[in-house]
């Protein structure tokens, strides 16, 4: 139990060492990735079927999937017009 309880405590102080601003840059990737899934999910697209709407690989639609992705505003452009669905609302 003891070396369990000592990782937690490593990996609390990796997590509380990250930037806020890189914490909320991978809370929006998940947020897009997680969103890009349903909707992939509720029109029946598979990850081959979006590459090809999206001119891209289906690697690169994985690494979007991931979560781990650095979306770029041209890639959100590019999926909210292939996908007619707005991923990001400016208010």
């Amino acid at each position: 139990m003891k070396k369990e309880e000592g990782t937690w405590e490593i990996v609390e102080q990796l997590v509380a060492a990250v930037p806020p601003e890189q914490k909320k840059q991978f809370e929006l990737s998940n947020d897009i990735s997680d969103r890009l899934d349903a909707i992939m999910k509720e029109r029946g697209i598979s990850q081959r079927g979006l590459a090809r709407m999206t001119g891209k690989r289906p690697s690169e639609v994985t690494r979007w999937l991931s979560g781990q992705h650095n979306f770029t505003l041209a890639t959100i452009a590019k999926l909210s017009v292939a996908l007619d669905h707005d991923f990001i609302v400016v208010r």
